[in-house]
């Protein structure tokens, strides 16, 4: 399970993209969102990119723990479902 300890933030974007991408390489689906540090707009772009690059290599992630502050912009972009906030 990978549960990244991080902002998910303009500022952290690529590193944030990248560790993610890193570990859908190495086979990791389920994704606890529950250490993450701070969100902004940016973090719902991250998850759909994650979804994105696992859907392409075949595999279907799973989020967890999302925090208040995450769900409620998940929530306010209208993606909730879709990342099953």
């Amino acid at each position: 399970m990978f549960q990244p300890a991080f902002p998910l933030t303009l500022n952290h974007a690529n590193a944030a993209l990248a560790a993610g991408l890193d570990a859908i390489r190495s086979g990791e689906t389920r994704f606890d969102m529950g250490q993450v540090t701070a969100v902004d707009s940016a973090a719902v772009a991250i998850l759909l990119a994650w979804r994105r690059a696992a859907a392409q290599q075949g595999a279907a992630l799973s989020f967890s723990n999302f925090p208040p502050t995450l769900h409620s912009l998940a929530e306010l972009y209208g993606v909730a479902g879709m990342l099953h906030a």
